[in-house]
């Protein structure tokens, strides 16, 4: 019986993408965790994917962040209106096709998937791979897999289609696997005694994802973290500890980002023992908090230990000034929370220029007035401005309100999820928010 497992990391088809620490670490999980259970693993990742002994990546930028390659392709009908060009990011078909050749008699191939709108990507990956190798089953998972299962299941190609996220996909995984009879009883995959993710199999990083915890405390209408791990799971802060150390010592690894939704959530059991830990040791690395921080967790405590421990790109999750929204919306920041916190940042050292706020924009019922006068209020207050277009997401609290205001069929077709289509804003609104972004380039600039 085969011992050969091929694991997928699909394209992005989108107007655009860039590489902001992004790396598939679910699937990496899955496949140290497989690898443990004796398999062979072989990971194809379209996106950061390069041929060995081949530099066809773009150039990195600043702590390992860069752009994607790409082609330009045809729109897909459902986005003909639109007046941006449209592209596949990363390797190409003919590279993909040669990698997925030189694997002789797979047992299965494992697919993930991320946004819901990336999913012609994952067609395609999943159509060739079934080409290549007919009658391997094919097992996807990811975000869209969870969030839009019954598309999936009707449009993916795939076999299996995963209708849990986390530890709970291992376990199904498994069990596919099990059922035709190429894996054996295995013990159950723990957050805590689960082997580092396989970031070996890339071809080079520049940098390592993490995770400490899964899972959110918050409910914040917009988002789908309850939905996706409805269990918050925590790993011991020593042996995150331990792992950074690992990736650092043995693969001279300096940047990592955190993927965690709730990294200070009671930090005094959990962030604050790991950063102390890191100012004791006072390595040489950088750390960067792409999913946001929580602003009612930064104390001038905290904020001190995560300018010593080593991070650098700090994100808050601002979302709005306007108090009477967030009431509706999150209830995750008070009045004066966001300036004590932002204070308190800059007073430990941070710059304006590491300290960016994500503020959402193109929310059901949000006005672009609102969004401006958020954009002035963060710049007042010395950090700086980013934009983060609002994409409805299914199985949150706002879906039907964001359905109620589109005007797209957003139930029937993930494309409409795009957040570069503002897909709940007006016409009027789209076009004044390219001011918007000006002034927000305008201040970054500043």
């Amino acid at each position: 019986m085969s011992r050969e497992l091929i694991l997928i990391n699909p394209w992005i088809y989108d107007f655009a993408a860039y590489d902001l620490w992004s790396k598939p670490l679910g699937l990496l999980y899955i496949a140290s965790y497989l690898r443990k259970c004796g398999f062979r693993i072989h990971l194809i990742d379209c996106l950061h994917g390069r041929v060995e002994g081949e530099n066809n990546l773009p150039p990195r930028r600043a702590y390992g962040t860069g752009r994607f390659s790409k082609e330009r392709v045809a729109k897909p009908p459902a986005l003909q209106h639109v007046p941006r060009a449209y592209s596949r990011y990363g390797i190409s078909i003919e590279r993909f096709l040669k990698e997925l050749g030189s694997i002789k008699r797979p047992a299965a191939i494992l697919v993930t998937s991320i946004m819901t709108y990336w999913y012609p990507g994952v067609q395609q990956a999943i159509s060739h791979a079934r080409a290549v190798h007919p009658g391997v089953p094919i097992i996807l998972g990811g975000l869209y897999a969870r969030l839009c299962e019954h598309h999936a299941q009707q449009t993916s190609g795939a076999d299996h289609v995963l209708s849990s996220s986390g530890l709970q996909a291992m376990d199904q995984i498994t069990d596919v696997l099990q059922c035709y009879g190429i894996m054996g009883e295995s013990e159950p995959p723990a957050l805590d005694t689960l082997p580092y993710p396989a970031f070996d199999l890339l071809h080079g990083t520049p940098y390592v994802a993490m995770l400490t915890s899964m899972g959110c405390p918050y409910r914040c209408r917009y988002c789908a973290s309850p939905f996706i791990h409805p269990q918050r799971l925590r790993r011991d802060p020593y042996h995150v500890l331990e792992e950074i150390l690992y990736w650092h010592k043995e693969y001279g690894i300096r940047d990592f980002a955190f993927y965690d939704d709730a990294l200070l959530f009671h930090a005094e059991t959990h962030a604050t023992v790991l950063l102390e830990e890191l100012v004791k040791r006072d390595l040489d690395v950088r750390f960067h908090t792409p999913n946001a921080l929580h602003i009612r967790e930064i104390t001038t405590e905290i904020a001190r230990l995560l300018h010593r421990s080593g991070f650098h790109t700090i994100r808050l999750g601002l979302e709005t000034a306007d108090m009477a929204m967030h009431n509706e919306l999150d209830g995750k920041v008070s009045e004066g929370e966001f300036e004590r916190a932002v204070t308190s940042l800059l007073k430990a050292g941070f710059s304006k220029r590491d300290t960016g706020v994500y503020i959402l924009a193109g929310l059901p019922g949000q006005s672009v007035e609102s969004v401006l006068e958020t954009v002035e209020f963060v710049a007042e207050w010395g950090a700086t401005p980013y934009l983060a277009e609002y994409s409805p997401i299914p199985h949150t609290a706002l879906w039907q309100k964001a359905v109620g205001h589109s005007g797209y069929d957003l139930s029937s077709e993930p494309l409409f999820h795009n957040n570069t289509l503002l897909p709940c804003w007006s016409q009027s609104q789209r076009a004044a928010f390219q001011n918007l972004k000006h002034r927000v380039l305008e201040i970054r600039r500043r």
